[in-house]
């Protein structure tokens, strides 16, 4: 694996790769990586791509300081687990690097409808960092396909609407959730929950899965109230409990027969917030 911090040097490299015939499968991620992350890489090396990850904690997407200030950071542990996975490339780069004249003079973009709802009502301005750095990302790396975690849902609905905005010639691959034992949801942020929250953690993947069991027996509105009920009762604060279609996510207040569906969770234990989410049907 060739590791590459500097923009001109991986742009040269991925050049001369791209001149020799090879295809780029792109990986963005933070760091703190765990099988899901490894299972992106996996699945780019099964489509015969050249494997670039990037790790890049941008602060440009946390609208809560202290969670950027509190994000976990394993950047030894993290090269470890890349090169077991057969990652070839590694972009490594600083703030500097990827904003080189400010935060604030990097592009952004407006996401309308996406922007407005689940994540972006609870996290304002989350996704215009999330839209600034993959921006940056793609015309550094200019990847053929880019993989992405099933987990984020709505950030890969804005990610695909970023691409089209851009213009660019970018295939998303959206590979699915990586889960534990239990049921949870593979997170850098699971990392931070103390023993007695990560035994209860697995509930948010519990409330999803009754949401798509009891499509065909019960009203959408009172399978959300046992969710939000049974989330509190285990020590969580819900933020929501959504259904929606899972095509453009327009937010759905009853189950639909008629639309692929996907349902969403947000919760908080104690500072830890996770997300998570299932496609119904």
């Amino acid at each position: 694996m060739i590791i590459f911090k500097k923009i001109p040097d991986i742009k040269k490299y991925l050049s001369e790769q791209k001149a020799a015939g090879a295809n780029t499968g792109f990986i963005p991620t933070m760091g703190a990586l765990h099988a899901g992350h490894l299972s992106l890489i996996e699945r780019a090396t099964t489509d015969g791509m050249l494997t670039v990850c990037s790790i890049f904690l941008n602060p440009t997407q946390f609208n809560d300081k202290k969670d950027f200030e509190k994000y976990p950071v394993s950047t030894e542990d993290d090269i470890e687990l890349l090169l077991k996975a057969g990652c070839n490339v590694l972009f490594l780069p600083s703030v500097d690097e990827i904003y080189p004249g400010g935060e604030s003079t990097v592009k952004t973009y407006d996401f309308g409808y996406l922007d407005t709802i689940l994540e972006g009502a609870n996290r304002p301005g989350h996704f215009k960092g999330v839209g600034q750095v993959v921006a940056r990302l793609l015309e550094i790396v200019q990847p053929q396909n880019l993989y992405l975690g099933q987990k984020d849902y709505q950030q890969c609905m804005v990610i695909r609407k970023l691409i089209g905005m851009m213009g660019e010639d970018v295939q998303v691959v959206i590979c699915p959730t990586k889960r534990e034992a239990d049921g949870l949801a593979m997170s850098s942020r699971n990392r931070r929950l103390t023993e007695p929250q990560r035994a209860i953690a697995a509930v948010i993947y519990q409330c999803l899965v009754s949401i798509e069991s009891k499509q065909y027996t019960s009203s959408f509105e009172m399978v959300r109230k046992q969710c939000e009920d049974l989330l509190a009762a285990k020590g969580f604060v819900p933020e929501y409990v959504a259904l929606a279609d899972a095509k453009d996510l327009k937010l759905l207040e009853e189950y639909s027969g008629e639309t692929p569906m996907v349902a969403l969770i947000a919760a908080k234990i104690g500072e830890i917030r996770l997300i998570d989410n299932i496609l119904l049907g």
